[in-house]
């Protein structure tokens, strides 16, 4: 019913990004309510989101900073809004969760397993900051443990289940694949359910073809086909050629300055819509064609944008 049609995702903002390094990174609430407008408008059919404190942009769980975004998005788009549960690996998990239990969406993200997760080599690169909260944010996710336990994950699955949110299932490595397939076998997670398959993170799976292939291939095992839909985010230089490959092989893909801050070796991304834009066209040039926020709520079995507390 849907052969050639893949949803593109959107991840506007996130939180390991910080302000100095790209001036087209959305820090405040009309800025990521803009650029999340701008992405669905060309072509994203869902749109992944974090919120920022809007002064200084240091990540936050806040539901009142989301409170002002969210119902514009909602108004001025018929996307698919995925709220992170991951926060950033500063949070509780608590905090983390505070803004998908408020308002209840569609979607939200959720981490499937406890990992390293680095970006510090980035802050050599880097010689003037624009907050001083930035430069030992990323120096110091050389000791950053992103805490996914399964009591975690167990807790969030639980707090959310009432409330008809499916969650796109953040996989950085092989192992990530049999924890889902262990909540699966729970019965806390049912089919259809959505897979991102994450490479080339820094505590993570590395972005090689022979990984990607190994990730689909135990995913199959072991959910069986037609059980989940899949999709892929590369970080950094690997975006853009590695969700080309994942959508060669049938999958779907993720882009935005939560995963890349350029467009191309050299240049950074003017926006998110930028991203979407240019994986538009490589997938129309392979005759594949974005899904409409309609067929991706189809495709994954979501309760609709009229069902959620914003």
């Amino acid at each position: 019913m849907f052969k050639n049609k893949v949803i593109i995702s959107c991840a506007i903002t996130g939180a390991m990004h910080t302000p100095t390094m790209s001036d087209a990174l959305p820090i405040t609430p009309q800025e990521i309510a803009d650029q999340s407008i701008a992405a669905a408008e060309a072509g994203a059919a869902i749109i992944h989101l974090h919120a920022r404190v809007p002064e200084t942009g240091e990540p936050t769980g806040s539901p009142d900073v989301y409170a002002r975004f969210l119902p514009v998005i909602k108004q001025r788009t018929d996307a698919v809004i995925n709220l992170t549960t991951g926060g950033s690996p500063a949070m509780s998990v608590q905090d983390r969760l505070a803004g998908a239990l408020r308002f209840k969406p569609e979607m939200c993200s959720l981490n499937m397993g406890s990992m390293n997760f680095a970006i510090y080599p980035a802050a050599n690169r880097i010689t003037q900051w624009k907050h001083g909260w930035e430069e030992p944010y990323v120096r110091n996710s050389d000791d950053f443990i992103f805490r996914n336990t399964f009591r975690d994950i167990a807790y969030i699955l639980e707090a959310m289940s009432d409330n008809g949110t499916k969650f796109e299932h953040e996989c950085y490595d092989v192992g990530h694949l049999y924890n889902l397939a262990h909540f699966v076998d729970r019965g806390l997670v049912k089919p259809p359910f959505f897979v991102q398959m994450i490479f080339g993170i820094l505590g993570g799976i590395g972005a090689e073809l022979d990984n990607l292939m190994f990730m689909k291939q135990t995913a199959d095992r072991l959910f069986g086909k037609g059980t989940f839909q899949w999709s892929v985010l590369a970080a950094g230089r690997h975006q853009m050629p590695f969700i080309t490959q994942a959508a060669l092989l049938g999958g779907n893909v993720r882009v935005g300055l939560e995963d890349s801050l350029f467009l191309e070796r050299g240049r950074m991304a003017a926006s998110n819509a930028e991203q979407v834009i240019k994986i538009k066209r490589i997938l129309a040039e392979m005759s594949l064609e974005p899904a409409t926020p309609a067929e991706a709520r189809q495709m994954l079995g979501l309760k609709g944008g009229n069902n959620v507390e914003f």
